[in-house]
This record gives C-alpha cells, sequence and structure tokens, in this order.
C-alpha cells in the first residue's frame, strides 16, 4: 500500500513540475508580445516566437491603415486552423521575397468575422483607398499567391 501511495505522489509532483514549467514558459513568451493582453489562447501563445507570425495587428490597427487609404494586406488566420498553418510557412517568405508587407490579424482573438466578411481561414484581402480591391482564400498553391501578389498588389 505504501508504494502505492508513494508512486501516487511521484505521479501527482510530475503533473505539477509540468504545470508550473508551462506556466513559466507562457509567462516569458507573453512578455512584450504583440497582442498587448495576457489573456491569449494557448495556440496564440504557441506562435508568438514562430518567425511566420510576426507581422501581428491589431483591429484597430488594421482598420485604421484601411481607413488611409494606403495598399493594405490583410491577412486573416486562425492559430487553430489546419490550412493556415500549412499556408502561412509558405505565404511568409514569398511576402518577403516580393518585399509585400503583410499585416496579420488573429481571428481567434479577436472575432473580426463579420467586419471583414470573413467565410475561411486562411484570408488574404488586398485594400487601397479604403476600399478591398481582392482577396485570396484558402491554402492557396505558391503559384497563386505570386501571381495574388504581382497583378493584385505589386501592379
Amino acid at each position: 500500500m505504501k508504494k502505492l501511495a508513494i508512486v501516487g505522489a511521484v505521479i501527482v509532483l510530475l503533473f505539477a513540475a509540468i504545470i508550473v514549467l508551462t506556466n513559466m514558459k507562457n509567462n516569458e513568451k507573453l512578455e512584450n508580445n504583440p497582442y498587448g493582453t495576457d489573456n491569449l489562447k494557448q495556440s496564440t501563445i504557441d506562435l508568438l516566437d514562430d518567425e511566420n507570425y510576426q507581422n501581428i495587428i491589431l483591429p484597430d490597427a488594421l482598420a485604421e491603415k484601411i481607413e488611409s487609404g494606403e495598399g493594405v494586406v490583410g491577412y486573416f488566420f486562425s492559430p487553430e486552423c489546419s490550412h493556415c498553418q500549412n499556408y502561412t510557412p509558405k505565404l511568409m517568405p514569398i511576402a518577403d521575397e516580393l518585399d509585400v508587407q503583410v499585416d496579420q490579424l488573429n481571428i481567434l482573438e479577436f472575432d473580426e468575422w463579420n467586419t471583414y466578411n470573413i467565410t475561411s481561414t486562411p484570408t488574404l484581402i488586398y485594400f487601397e483607398d479604403g476600399k478591398e480591391v481582392a482577396r485570396l482564400e484558402g491554402d492557396a498553391p505558391d503559384e497563386t499567391t505570386r501571381q495574388f501578389f504581382n497583378d493584385v498588389v505589386l501592379k
């Protein structure tokens, strides 16, 4: 009976240690995060140090950029979307190669589905003069993404 109690105690201690270490790591990641809050879902926290998710923009800042009339590429994603997880690592290197600024809005954290008529993720939208010009939805092939940038954004 003592052995069972000792094994149980060790298991409880291991789980407690895992929880403490995870919380410590999350707190470290949350320092100076671009979301302006520490109340983020775990899937978002997991992306904070991912090189493909470093152009995060907040909803008000995106709306301000769009309203200014300048050309804006908005990328609407969810960290829990498998298509986004596949597309973003393809999208961002192409954007970097073509020197296109892509502002990333996490719609899991910010419910902007209706604001921009987002029906699925990922969605890439180009705005100019305060209006939507074109959009690309889903996990598009590399060539389709290049064509979108070249024909719509860089024209």
